[in-house]
């Protein structure tokens, strides 16, 4: 298959009004700017030059209570040499999702997506929905769901984009 129609494969798709992104390896995360629990808004892009876990997440699912202390511990690990973890709620009661990260310990910054603009945009279809991107903003590793043992996947990938 020639690049061109595999670009074409992975181009834009359109649900309803919102656009969203056919995601792929190695194609730049699509830029975004969420409120966080810390009452400021954080944009992904001025996150350039930090290894970036985006995970989207919700209170509903089961499988995102185990995860987040593994995510907790992955961030405490290496946020003091250039990784960052950003949660991404979609559900509709910020407070509900402010308070569960807190009971879980997490410490990384939370953000809300409750009009759910974000989680269309990257085609969320699983809970939870996990992206490794790199210091150049370029998705390098996806991650559907949560099963333990994945964190030592996570931390394999976090490594070999921090030696980069």
């Amino acid at each position: 298959m020639t690049n061109l129609i595999q670009k074409t494969l992975i181009a834009l798709l359109f649900i309803g009004s919102s656009q969203a992104y056919a995601l792929s390896v190695n194609q730049m995360a699509p830029d975004f700017t969420l409120p966080s629990s810390a009452k400021q808004n954080i944009r992904l892009a001025e996150l350039r030059g930090q290894v970036v876990m985006l995970n989207f997440w919700a209170t509903w699912c089961n499988p995102c209570r185990v995860e987040i202390p593994h995510l907790q511990d992955l961030y405490s690990q290496y946020e003091d040499i250039g990784f960052t973890v950003i949660g991404v709620n979609i559900d509709n009661n910020k407070t509900k999702a402010a308070k569960m990260a807190r009971n879980l310990g997490a410490r990384f910054p939370i953000l809300f997506d409750n009009t759910q603009t974000v989680s269309k945009l990257y085609s969320i279809k699983a809970m939870p929905f996990t992206l490794l991107i790199d210091r150049d903003g370029k998705i390098r590793e996806i991650f559907y769901g949560y099963k333990p043992g994945y964190e030592k996947k996570y931390s394999a990938a976090i490594r070999k984009l921090l030696r980069e």
